[in-house]
């Protein structure tokens, strides 16, 4: 036995598992591949958390914030304003136009360009913010899958099927009559 032992051991290897580390040349190990692709998202997600952690907002960074809100409303009830303005008083709105109408055209550019450097840069600081919550929420997935299993593991079993049987199958007993002190005083009263 000796000599087939000593055969066995020099064609598949001593304590080792040659025919799998052979199959791991041609195709991956699919337990590894998971928990490499596990450690790498894991790693991601700890990363974009970690680019995305600040501190709550200051009062100047709120008050900035209420102060940038200010123009879309502005702008929108200004044009009703005028509307209301030119039914109500045309030749006060006529005046005013003609005066718009002394303004060059490079000016009109320039304010078109502000405008809309003002609302793109918004739009952009909100969507980082957007980015910022989703990278967040992302971050507390873990926890809160761990929480979800926390509670199945609490849910009660349910009840056995033949117990549920044996009740189903039992003579109801509430239509028989019992003696109830309590019920019986509140009959008399009533009278």
């Amino acid at each position: 036995m000796g000599v087939i032992a000593d055969v066995f051991s020099l064609v598949f290897g001593s304590r080792r598992n040659a025919l799998r580390e052979t199959l791991e040349v041609f195709r991956e190990n699919a337990e590894a591949g998971a928990a490499r692709a596990h450690e790498m998202q894991s790693a991601a997600l700890s990363q974009l958390a970690a680019e995305f952690q600040y501190g709550g907002k200051s009062r100047f960074d709120r008050f900035m914030d209420g102060v940038n809100r200010l123009p879309r409303p502005l702008l929108a009830l200004g044009t009703l304003a005028l509307m209301g303005a030119s039914l109500s008083d045309p030749v006060w709105f006529a005046a005013r136009m003609q005066g718009l109408a002394l303004v060059p055209e490079p000016l009109w550019w320039l304010l078109g360009v502000i405008v809309s450097f003002y609302f793109g840069a918004r739009h952009q600081v909100k969507s980082q913010e957007f980015q910022h919550a989703l990278a967040a929420s992302m971050a507390r997935a873990p926890q809160v899958a761990e929480n979800i299993a926390a509670l199945e593991r609490l849910r009660a079993e349910p009840p056995d099927a033949a117990a549920a049987r044996i009740e189903a199958t039992a003579p109801l007993d509430a239509a028989a009559a019992e003696d109830n002190p309590a019920l019986d005083a509140w009959k008399a009263r009533r009278g």
